[in-house]
């Protein structure tokens, strides 16, 4: 049985016209993501704690 992934819209999404924005789905030790606009052209997955670290580093750099 394949369960499919619960995607899941970023926060900082809803700026300009709602279409910028990213999506990810926890698949347990990795984490996938996604461009919404087009969601079939592909995904991105990496190791939760490599997401983690990207986060962490972004709400550092950002404020």
């Amino acid at each position: 049985m394949t369960v499919r992934p619960r995607w899941r819209k970023s926060s900082y999404s809803e700026g300009g016209d709602g279409n910028t924005c990213v999506e990810i789905a926890d698949l347990y030790t990795r984490i996938a993501i996604r461009d919404s606009k087009a969601p079939s052209q592909g995904t991105l997955t990496v190791p939760v704690g490599s997401f983690t670290a990207l986060v962490q580093s972004l709400k550092r750099t950002t404020v």
